[in-house]
């Protein structure tokens, strides 16, 4: 069966030539260095699946090669899969070799959990449950459901995007179960089968879930992971125009899994671009608040103070105080958000009440959150000198935020030291998840939501795993605690 093209940008031998930067040209192996060139740009997720490629001459000319090398190039490339062909319709980034990436096997007895980026219930949690308890008989002599949530919760919540510089009311908050429940719902109201959602490449594995479970297909914008470049507006110009999404999905506040945060002018340009072809946007911020060198209410402004009511804003408590109470919201314009409580009848009815009550008291306690920050903090630093002194080899940029290193390899090995990691007793997840179509192969995230030793004993087993990957024995010996 002939191949089909599937949705994607088309990049110019210009562009291309860039991102390829200086590669080996010489007598007889130019054309498989190009080849390994291209190749490791697909593996690094720079080149996502579908994205077309320029004509031969034209990338000749931009690579200052002959169109007999190009040609050669090519054709390695169709024999590993990474490129597909059709007479008349150019040639297109393949996935080789591509199979669903499905979630990780559970951790075993012993081993470290690695793949999670979450931290335990903050401080304070069992006292707001007490607190809770007796303020639920206020509440027990009505229906207990509350499509839209508390009152009480929904201003704090509208408070903080307030102070945050995003003029906000209760009306225009939605309480939901979770950030991911959050997404969900939005995804139901505005795309559906075949629909394309623009994305961030690497980006939130359980969206992309959730987007394939939806039948829609999601539209892959690359990332600079060393935040040298950051979020590539005219890539996202370029997609907006060429793939038309039904919506945008986007991490701008220490990105997972890169730890980027996208500064107010590149905020205010995505808006003005966002803007101009009338996308919506959904705006995760879910680690808004885990800002580790800083207030975040004085960090940029959210991003839908740029975007107007295209934004729809998603939050949660998940990571700031605990994923247990399986809480978060939606703040979008009221005219949207009355559309979202309509859609949102045939899902659910309604968050827990009791579970309401005490994110409320929670949310009063900014003591407690700083603390929590600071705690991240040390986490953070920990990991990092773990990761130095362990992997050397491996490199990453601290992010300021968040709760992940996004640490490159240097080899292409990501998926094969997973499958490494485990039987050393520690689960980590590969970059192959976080990227649309795998790919990302020189990429691992790790999280600094354990203890510091804890997170240390992690990398040293990580590092005992990479080992074995290389085939080289050294640090082999050393006992697994």
């Amino acid at each position: 069966m002939d191949p089909v093209i599937p949705a994607g940008g088309r990049i110019s031998g210009a562009r291309l030539a860039v991102l390829l930067g200086s590669w080996r040209q010489g007598s007889r192996q130019g054309a498989a260095d190009l080849a390994a060139a291209i190749e490791l740009q697909v593996l690094d997720g720079q080149l996502p699946l579908g994205t077309r490629l320029p004509a031969e001459r034209e990338l000749a000319d931009a690579l200052g090669a002959s169109r007999t090398l190009i040609g050669a190039a090519l054709d390695r490339l169709r024999d590993n899969g990474f490129v597909a062909s059709r007479r008349g319709a150019g040639s297109w980034i393949a996935a080789p070799g591509r199979r669903r990436r499905g979630p990780l096997a559970p951790a075993g007895a012993g081993s470290i959990d690695f793949t999670h980026a979450s931290s335990p219930a903050i401080p304070g949690t069992a006292a707001a449950v007490d607190v809770a308890r007796v303020r639920l008989a206020d509440h027990l002599g009505d229906h207990g459901y509350q499509e839209r949530g508390l009152l009480g919760l929904r201003e704090k919540i509208a408070q903080r995007y307030t102070e945050r510089g995003l003029p906000t009311t209760a009306a225009q908050v939605m309480v939901t179960n979770g950030a991911h429940h959050a997404f969900v719902l939005v995804l139901r109201m505005l795309a559906g089968p075949g629909d394309r959602v623009l994305v961030e490449q690497p980006t939130y594995p359980n969206a992309l879930e959730a987007i394939r479970a939806a039948h829609a297909i999601p539209v892959p914008v690359a990332l600079d992971p060393s935040g040298a470049r950051g979020w590539d507006i005219a890539g996202v110009d370029a997609a907006l125009r060429q793939a038309a999404p039904r919506f945008a999905y986007l991490v701008v506040d220490f990105q997972n899994p890169t730890g980027l945060r996208l500064d107010a002018e590149g905020r205010e340009r995505l808006g003005a671009v966002l803007n101009r072809a009338r996308t919506p946007v959904v705006v995760d911020e879910t680690l808004v608040e885990l800002d580790l060198e800083g207030d975040p209410r004085q960090g940029p402004p959210p991003l839908a103070a740029f975007a107007g009511d295209l934004a729809i804003c998603v939050g949660s408590a998940s990571k700031t105080h605990w994923g247990g109470l399986r809480l978060g919201w939606i703040r979008a314009s009221e005219d949207l958000l009355g559309r979202l409580v309509s859609a949102r009848y045939a899902v659910d009815l309604g968050s827990p009440v009791f579970e309401q009550i005490v994110l409320t008291e929670l949310l009063a306690d900014e003591a407690a959150l700083d603390r929590r920050r600071e705690e991240l903090r040390g986490y953070r630093d920990a990991l990092a000198e773990a990761v130095h002194r362990h992997l050397p080899d491996w490199t990453f940029t601290l992010p300021k935020g968040g709760l992940s290193l996004w640490c490159r390899m240097p080899e292409p090995v990501s998926s094969r030291l997973a499958v490494a990691a485990a039987s050393h007793g520690v689960q980590v997840a590969p970059g192959s998840r976080f990227g649309v179509h795998g790919g990302l192969e020189r990429w691992i995230r790790l999280p600094y939501s354990l203890p510091p030793e804890k997170s240390d004993e992690a990398v040293r087993r990580l590092s005992a795993a990479a080992a074995s990957v290389r085939g080289t024995p050294a640090s082999l010996d050393a006992p697994i605690a």
